[in-house]
């Protein structure tokens, strides 16, 4: 059981951090809650928009707040798995030969995954095992990661040349999905003010240690959920399957594939962070509405009607949030 001193501390961390972040980005706020809530649940974050919007930085301020090893890994269309995972590499000592491994990028806390689209699926795979059972299997040898550890994935809109859709399999494994938007006028001219006057953009200083975070996971798992919430993000995670009786009309027509489990575990957690943010005690029905978009919105596959008619996955899980009754 978690304690008040407990949740108040770890609400304090986490406050520490956002103000650290936001001294470096501007606006954003949103996606700046995406991490943070998917740091919270042990997870990993998808930031998709198009070139020169902060995804990056926000990845590298988040990894400086922290104070944790960082890396970053551009994802190119000639970048194989091994550049990824690291490889064997044959060294010799005393006229011996023998096999040493040498460990790739994916070795850190916080590791960014730039422009993720833009490696071959093949490539894009070796990341699989890393974001969901947090280790590296290489030949025979399976190494742990240090926790905590997140991958923070950037990727531009689909319809950009040189990019190649994530598999399903691997989309999946992202416990949220932001969109970045073009900032406002007022961001924009805030935006080249930090920029371009005295020393520029420069990182924050740690603000939180890795126990900070391990200890604040374990406070989020604590936060209650009332049984009606839990059946209610079931009906709605059900309602994304054309073939379900909860499915609104218009997912029937147009969706091939509804949203995986991970979909209402990542709802849940994600929604459990979201009120330990919010300074609350207990999830509500507007934590489950905030992470409702997040958490689904790479996880429904179109058919073919729904990609011809260029349908907005946006608009059907619209759909499945103002026809789900929150009583069954």
């Amino acid at each position: 059981m978690i304690t008040e001193r407990d949740l108040e501390a770890a609400q304090t961390v986490f406050q520490r951090l956002t103000s650290s972040i936001e001294e470096v980005i501007v606006g954003h706020g949103e996606m700046i809650r995406a991490a943070l809530i998917a740091l919270l649940c042990q997870g990993n974050l998808v930031l998709e928009g198009v070139p020169g919007l902060g995804k990056t930085l926000l990845v590298r301020a988040l990894a400086a707040a922290l104070g944790l090893p960082f890396s970053r890994i551009q994802f190119t269309p000639d970048l194989m798995p091994a550049d990824i995972v690291g490889t064997d590499l044959i060294t010799e000592e005393s006229g011996r030969r023998t096999f040493a491994f040498s460990r790739g990028p994916i070795f850190a806390n916080v590791v960014l995954a730039d422009e993720i689209n833009r490696a071959t699926p093949k490539t894009q795979s070796a990341l699989l095992e890393a974001m969901e059972e947090r280790t590296v299997t290489v030949g025979s040898n399976t190494y742990e990661l240090e926790e905590p550890y997140i991958v923070l994935a950037t990727q531009n809109p689909i319809e950009m040349e040189g990019t190649y859709p994530l598999p399903e399999a691997q989309i999946d494994r992202f416990l949220l999905k932001a969109n970045v938007p073009f900032p406002s006028l007022e961001e924009l001219v805030a935006i080249t003010e930090r920029n371009t006057e005295g020393t520029g953009i420069r990182l924050p200083d740690p603000a939180a240690t890795a126990e900070d975070i391990l200890s604040a996971r374990a406070v989020v798992r604590e936060i209650p959920i009332a049984v009606a919430l839990r059946e209610y993000v079931a009906r709605l995670v059900l309602a994304t399957h054309p073939d379900s009786e909860h499915a609104p009309a218009r997912v029937r027509e147009y969706v091939e594939y509804g949203a995986s489990p991970r979909a209402a575990l990542a709802i849940i957690m994600g929604s459990k962070a979201n009120a330990f943010l919010s300074g609350e005690v207990n999830v509500r029905r507007e934590d489950i509405r905030q992470l409702f978009h997040a958490a689904l919105a790479h996880r429904l596959v179109l058919n073919f009607k729904g990609e011809a008619e260029g349908v907005p996955v946006s608009e059907l899980l619209d759909d499945v949030w103002d026809q789900v009754p929150t009583n069954s």
